[in-house]
């Protein structure tokens, strides 16, 4: 494994680091004045079109602070005649005569209070009001603003304002519904999504046990037969793995804060496109060496697996490394081109979970203590970025990175992703590869330590900690969901988990010391035998 490539999928781990997420429709702003009467949350509102009685698209504004709630059902919001305000401002009082219909009108001039009040006397059922940019934006009360406001407001960009304008203009008749879904409880895409990262993190255990304790095999072997090669052997069968130390678990704070930082400030277009090819570099490696891993298991394969060919720069390659690399490189070019479609997510998925399984083959904690501070770290940094960081830059970093925000990409690709089935609002429940990662070194551990303790599964290690990994990610979106979707820090939640057992596990069964120091069982060495000196004459 050449040094560059673990150095990508380094890169790509520090990325994503702690974030599941479901997509906000309610932000709960603490900033924001409230008082008896202007205390609403600030919820996304869905506005469907009728255009002639046809209905024809749908918009998604948001709402005010102020005025009552709406609807969370279609079927219960009325279709109701959309009009033109005039002045278009509605700072004094409509010319055309209303009668309960929606008004349309243009942000500016007097604040959003006033408009309100404006178009409940004039008799609008409601208000929507245009913004004067794309995004959308706060509709708050000011302190001395009569509050007593009857009908619901909702903002809407600009954008959308210009085209319902147009028709209105060309003499058709507009009209709208105002509603505001709620999330169901559970998504089947959560429960997908959990069994994926439990799934991942399953497999790429038994792959890291099963090396392990092949290596661990033959250096029994050669313990055996006394050989004098056994430390070179015993160097070069390690030389494809990364041990993780305390210092670089510290440093990885350090690394991975200044790197998130840096994708905030210069996120752009053009920075997610530098991501797609690091991330498609990695997919292309993980997906190969899951490939020739699997392939490998078949008897008609060995032989192309244990035939190599030199190549240039990369020294011995097997000849069926060779035969699978196109296919890899052209699945991740093919994903890259068309990541955009709807089904896109699939390929993603894919070149994600070979990704991780491949950085948890190559990647590994020694012992209990590199993990402790890792994981500890880890759940420092999560927090702080997920939560904390809103106190410096007043938003989440790690929310806005992870999403992709100011690069017209819908979310960066260093995240495994399944739509949102029955969710009225679409869009996706994600997971970080480092919630994924992070805790799957150590129960990647736990179970190379059962196996070369000769331990079942009941003795072992190894079910309780994927246990507690898969209750960790359980409350995790238990969390979310409570949250309104709002993106969690996963490893705040698994991290207690996954350590907490093990650490308690290990000191009850009286193990801990050699899980923190040794990181593996002792093995007698029997056939090695001390040779008595021999007295010169």
């Amino acid at each position: 494994m050449e040094i560059n490539i673990v150095f990508i999928v380094i890169l790509i781990v520090i990325l994503s680091a702690g974030f599941v997420s479901a997509g906000d429709i309610v932000h709960q702003d603490n900033v924001a004045p409230k008082r008896p009467g202007c205390a609403n949350n600030f919820v996304l509102v869905k506005v469907p079109i009728w255009i002639d009685g046809l209905e024809n698209t749908e918009y998604v504004g948001v709402g005010a602070r102020f005025g009552p709630t709406l609807e969370s059902k279609e079927k219960h919001a009325n279709h109701t005649r959309l009009a033109l305000a005039d002045p278009p401002d509605c700072c004094s009082k409509p010319r055309n005569q209303l009668s309960g219909e929606v008004i349309l009108v243009h942000r500016g001039n007097c604040s959003f209070t006033v408009k309100a009040n404006v178009a409940e006397e004039a008799g609008a059922s409601a208000i929507l009001i245009i913004n004067n940019q794309t995004e959308l934006f706060k509709m708050v009360c000011e302190s001395d603003a009569d509050v007593n406001i009857k009908i619901p407001a909702v903002m809407l960009p600009q954008d959308a304002g210009s085209n319902l304008e147009n028709y209105i203009n060309n003499n058709t008749r507009v009209s709208v519904a105002l509603y505001s879904p709620k999330r169901p409880a559970v998504d089947i895409a959560e429960v997908f999504l959990w069994l994926m990262a439990v799934g991942t993190i399953l497999l790429a255990s038994y792959w890291s046990a099963w090396t392990a304790r092949e290596v661990a095999i033959e250096q029994d072997k050669l313990l055996k037969d006394a050989s004098e090669e056994f430390l070179q052997v015993g160097s070069a069968g390690s030389s494809g793995f990364v041990d993780i130390n305390t210092m670089s678990a510290v440093l990885f704070v350090v690394f991975a804060s200044c790197f998130l930082v840096m994708l905030y400030k210069l996120m752009s277009f053009w920075f997610v496109e530098v991501l797609v090819v690091l991330f498609c570099i990695g997919g292309v490696e993980g997906l190969q060496m899951c490939l020739v891993a699997l392939l490998s298991s078949f008897r008609c394969f060995q032989r192309f697996a244990e035939s190599f060919i030199k190549v240039p720069f990369f020294g011995a390659v097997s000849h069926l490394t060779l035969a699978v690399c196109p296919f890899c490189i052209a699945f991740a070019v093919v994903w890259a081109v068309y990541r955009r479609i709807s089904f896109a997510w699939i390929g993603q998925d894919i070149l994600g979970i070979a990704l991780i399984i491949t950085v948890l083959q190559i990647v590994r904690i020694p012992n209990l203590k590199v993990g402790t501070v890792l994981l500890g770290c880890a759940f420092l940094y999560d927090i702080f970025w997920v939560f904390a960081s809103k106190w410096l830059f007043h938003e989440s970093v790690m929310i806005v990175v992870a999403r992709g925000d100011r690069s017209g990409e819908d979310g960066i690709p260093m995240l495994l992703k399944i739509p949102r089935m029955f969710d009225p609002w679409g869009g996706y429940s994600v997971i970080g590869f480092g919630d994924i990662i992070l805790p799957g070194l150590l129960v990647a551990f736990s179970l190379r330590y059962d196996w070369l303790a000769n331990m079942n599964l009941r003795a072992g290690y190894f079910v309780w900690a994927m246990t507690a990994y898969g209750l960790g990610l359980l409350v995790t979106y238990v969390a979310l969901n409570l949250m309104d979707g709002h993106g969690q820090p996963a490893l705040l939640y698994i991290v207690p988990f996954t350590l907490g057992t093990f650490i308690t596990l290990g000191k009850k069964r009286g193990d801990l010391k050699t899980l923190w120091t040794q990181g593996e069982p002792e093995r007698p060495c029997p056939h090695l035998q001390l040779q008595p000196l021999q007295q010169k004459d």
